[in-house]
């Protein structure tokens, strides 16, 4: 039985916890939705797993693309920051999973058989918000989010 671990992480503003650090630890692949703020995040990411990141409305003279469609692992993706600039049909462009952040909340829903996740914010605490991530794990062809808050 092959497992396939996708990291999702968003809105880290400049601030890698240790425990997101560990937590993606294992992933085969690291996604950022965005609000980077601070390139030593993705070079750290990077040592763990090839790390596919966007730009968020934080992330000012940054060379990350406001969006990108990837296929991982076999699977197409669509990786935004903000999920109210979706500027495609998923279901028309064959995407299976749209990654975004931006509202600091963690969500999972499903919308026309594709599967949206937001892993939360994983940088500074925001008042009544969590401090969360994600992992994607693709396994006997499903695919199951699994979400953790972190202590603040």
């Amino acid at each position: 039985m092959n497992e396939y671990k996708i990291g999702l992480i968003s809105d880290t503003h400049g601030l890698l916890r240790q425990e997101a650090f560990d937590f993606l630890k294992g992933s085969d692949a690291i996604i950022h939705a965005g609000d980077i703020c601070d390139d030593t995040t993705i070079t750290q990411l990077s040592t763990i797993a090839p790390v596919y990141a966007v730009r968020g409305n934080m992330d000012f003279n940054t060379t990350y693309p406001a969006s990108d469609l990837r296929t991982i692992n076999g699977r197409t993706f669509y990786i935004l920051h903000d999920i109210e600039k979706l500027d495609l049909d998923p279901k028309a462009a064959g995407v299976e999973v749209v990654i975004f952040g931006h509202t600091h909340r963690p969500e999972n829903f499903q919308r026309d058989s594709i599967l949206f996740i937001n892993p939360g914010s994983a940088g500074p605490r925001r008042i009544g918000r969590p401090i969360s991530l994600a992992k994607l794990h693709l396994k006997n062809n499903r695919l199951i989010p699994e979400f953790i808050e972190l202590p603040f």
